[in-house]
């Protein structure tokens, strides 16, 4: 599905793109391609049995799976990350916050494979990410902005692409019609930690947001951040 100019969401079973074994679910989450002058990067990459269901996307729209450059993962959750050692098996640069990076190095209680009943393939990451750095991909200025709360390596990506601000917010909010957060049985969810991301994403304009499942927000996305604080502060005080 072409979002933007060069700009594809290629993955995700709750909206159809890609199946891994129940219709309109959780298994497999959002991924997104940006083409560039100098290859294409990845945010996020399924679980791992669908990455030739998104390479047959990707073809699709032209875009050939040999010029994934880099992968950029929100956190380690399985249905997020479990394709990045197949990526990096192919030369593919995966970038994740620290506290990622290590989760899918070891393949701990963090990837959440129990909840898939799967196993989570460990995968070095090749670049290790912090707050607020802003990284240069592929020609392209990304800043990284740590979350926790859903996962304690949860972190959203601002870019701008076609004049637009664009956030990747993996499962830092729930998705549109179905639930508000992340799902809480994550082996490191926190609320206290998750409701003070909340507060600080809460604070941030954006044109479009690209959320881990379910359907893009084109419209004033902070209207949606705030309304998911809103109901934090209900239920977690």
């Amino acid at each position: 599905m072409q979002i933007l100019k060069d700009l594809y969401q290629v993955g995700g079973d709750l909206n159809g793109l890609t199946w891994a074994g129940m219709d309109a679910g959780y298994n497999d989450s959002n991924t997104y391609v940006l083409k560039t002058s100098e290859g294409l990067i990845l945010f996020d990459c399924g679980c791992g049995e669908t990455l030739g269901q998104i390479f047959d996307v990707m073809k699709y729209w032209g875009l050939s799976p040999d010029d994934i450059k880099a992968c950029i993962l929100t956190h380690p959750h399985l249905d997020h990350a479990g394709a990045a050692h197949l990526l990096a098996k192919k030369g593919v640069r995966i970038f994740a916050h620290r506290n990622t990076a290590d989760a899918v190095a070891t393949g701990d209680e963090r990837c959440c494979g129990y909840l898939y009943h799967k196993e989570f393939i460990p995968c070095p990451v090749d670049q290790k990410l912090s707050d607020n750095d802003v990284i240069n991909v592929l020609g392209i200025h990304i800043r990284v902005m740590h979350l926790p709360g859903h996962t304690m390596g949860c972190t959203a990506y601002e870019l701008v692409h076609e004049n637009k601000k664009i956030i990747i917010s993996g499962d830092i909010i729930g998705t549109l019609l179905d639930g508000s957060f992340g799902w809480s049985g994550s082996f490191d969810f926190d609320k206290k930690i998750y409701l003070n991301s909340l507060i600080r994403f809460s604070k941030i304009d954006s044109d479009m947001m690209l959320p881990g499942h379910g359907m893009i927000y084109f419209h004033t996305p902070r209207r949606r951040v705030e309304q998911v604080l809103n109901e934090a502060l209900m239920l977690w005080r």
